[in-house]
């Protein structure tokens, strides 16, 4: 009888934390990460993400993540991004610059022992004009071909929260 109660408590807690641990991604549209062989970007290394959009009336956040040990000899890094449409028609480039570490280098992020990550945000508010395949290449930009310490870099696209479609607006 007693088995029975702590079994029947069990899938009530089950069925209770279900909801929650579910609606947390109910937003990700899509999320990739590339790992960096031996712990090392290598200059000549671009990822390329390739997120499938079928829906160009959602309103949608863009963040880079990246893993970095104790061993990044940097607090900053530069990134050359670059978005392709469907079509291969529309290309833009940017040049970016994030912080990961404070002027007396406190790694900023979250991190257990020698590995810290960090969200970094890339565009906001973002409507993909036309359905299909964008590819997000990325290469940093450090003045080194063997950028040490980043154990991975990834891309996510998230449902902007609020007013997420251009019908709310």
């Amino acid at each position: 009888m007693k088995k029975r109660t702590i079994n029947n408590f069990l899938l009530f807690t089950a069925f209770i934390l279900l909801p929650f641990s579910c609606g947390r991604n109910r937003n990700i549209i899509f999320t990739d990460s590339a790992v960096m062989p031996g712990n090392k970007w290598e200059l000549s290394d671009k990822p390329d993400f390739r997120v499938i959009i079928n829906d160009t009336t959602l309103k949608t956040d863009i963040y880079f993540s990246i893993r970095t040990g104790s061993d990044y000899p940097f607090r900053n890094i530069w990134l050359f991004v670059t978005a392709t449409s469907p079509d291969g028609k529309t290309s833009i480039t940017d040049t970016l610059q994030y912080d990961l570490a404070d002027e007396k280098g406190k790694w900023f992020g979250k991190g257990f022992g020698d590995i810290h990550e960090l969200k970094l945000p890339f565009r906001q508010n973002v409507f993909f004009p036309m359905k299909g395949t964008y590819h997000f290449a990325i290469q940093h930009g450090m003045r080194t071909e063997e950028l040490k310490g980043v154990y991975d870099f990834g891309i996510r696209v998230e449902k902007t929260t609020g007013n997420s479609s251009r019908g709310k607006e």
